[in-house]
């Protein structure tokens, strides 16, 4: 707030206003007492300007090569799937629930299959009985033939039943394991110690052989997952390393094996590789998370480099402040310019395609360079 005292102009009023034009006058003068006090204030601004260190824009020798987005997958995943029919008579876990290899996680009502598993075991004691008679008969015949009583047809025909009792009796057998697999197929268990990742069907849903119930992953192993351009698949082949940026995680790792599959998918024309993590790298990971992978094919480039903490991201705008000079007796300010970047090079920053040239000098606090009467101070 102005007062009389502060204002030489402001004192002055009472002489100044014309008795005519009352109080549009008085408002003239106010108007002019406020412009003057906003010029003092900013006489004063430079005292009081930020001021923020910058950095020269020059070439370094970076890791140039193929930089591209993959994402997290477990080497153990599995979708059990039903194999028998039948309503979901239980679900024992949900998405989430930590498992161990042989858990029961599911069970598909199995009444037809243990009147199966009843019906096969009556037909092998059936056999049984059977294969018991016609023994007993071939050896009753078989005596009354050495004794010269009956004739040796009769004796080749108590084998023949004896063999096929003993037929009866395997095949009896058979359909009890049959019948016993079957009943097997009503519960679904964990193949390994997991965790359960998504289920597919609630308790009381009808399942028919085939169909997906749940899926489980082991934690460990994991690997990182890209798919290469198959018309920069041979630059990725020749390249001297791979290295992978884990989430969370500045810096580059090096995977404990890489596989590339031999084929294309014909429809996105791009190819698979496979990166396994060690297990100290992926002990923290879960699946489906984004990573970084990058093709190393030349560590000696020259590229011109911008610490990603000088870049200021609008929405689709990606821009740095860089020190551009003021009128003539005036200090050099900042003026915001777009650039385009291209691949990471860790801690060195992210490669400039566009917008800047070398001997730039940038803001490294993009924050502050915007600030009114902001100047610029060479950073050590």
């Amino acid at each position: 707030m102005l007062s009389p005292s502060s204002s030489p102009l402001l004192a002055a009023l009472p002489a100044a206003v014309d008795r005519r034009f009352g109080a549009v006058a008085v408002s003239l003068v106010l108007a002019a007492g406020l412009l003057l006090g906003g010029a003092v204030l900013a006489a004063d601004a430079p005292a009081s300007a930020p001021r923020v260190p910058v950095m020269n824009m020059g070439a370094q020798a970076v890791g140039a090569g193929l930089e591209l987005d993959g994402s997290l997958q477990a080497v153990r995943q599995s979708t059990l799937s039903a194999q028998a029919s039948g309503r979901i008579a239980q679900l024992s876990v949900k998405a989430g629930d930590r498992v161990k290899a042989g858990q029961v996680l599911a069970v598909i009502d199995d009444r037809a299959t243990q009147a199966g598993v009843a019906q096969a075991q009556a037909g092998v004691a059936q056999a049984d009985a059977q294969l018991a008679n016609a023994r007993a008969q071939y050896e009753r015949t078989r005596d009354l033939r050495a004794q010269g009583f009956i004739a040796q047809a009769a004796l080749d025909n108590a084998q023949s039943q004896l063999r096929a009792a003993e037929a009866g009796l395997a095949a009896a057998r058979a359909g009890r394991t049959q019948s016993s697999l079957a009943q097997g197929f009503t519960r679904l268990t964990a193949p390994y110690d997991g965790w359960v990742l998504q289920t597919h069907a609630e308790a009381g849903a009808l399942a028919m052989p085939g169909t997906p119930v749940l899926t489980v992953y082991a934690p460990q192993p994991i690997r990182a997952v890209v798919y290469v351009p198959a018309s920069q698949q041979t630059a990725a082949a020749q390249a001297k390393r791979v290295e992978v940026r884990l989430p969370g995680d500045t810096a580059w790792v090096q995977p404990a094996s890489v596989t590339s599959l031999p084929a294309a998918d014909p429809v996105s024309q791009t190819v698979e590789w496979r990166l396994d993590l060690s297990a100290a790298d992926g002990a923290s990971q879960v699946p489906g998370r984004q990573v970084r992978v990058r093709f190393v094919i030349d560590a000696e480039q020259q590229r011109l480099v911008v610490p990603e903490s000088a870049l200021l991201r609008r929405g689709e705008l990606t821009a740095v402040y860089v020190v551009v000079p003021r009128a003539e007796g005036q200090p050099a300010g900042f003026a915001l310019r777009a650039v385009r970047t291209g691949a990471s090079h860790g801690e060195a920053g992210l490669e400039v395609l566009a917008g800047l040239k070398a001997g730039d000098r940038v803001a490294l606090d993009p924050v502050r360079a915007g600030l009114a009467g902001a100047t610029p101070v060479t950073s050590p």
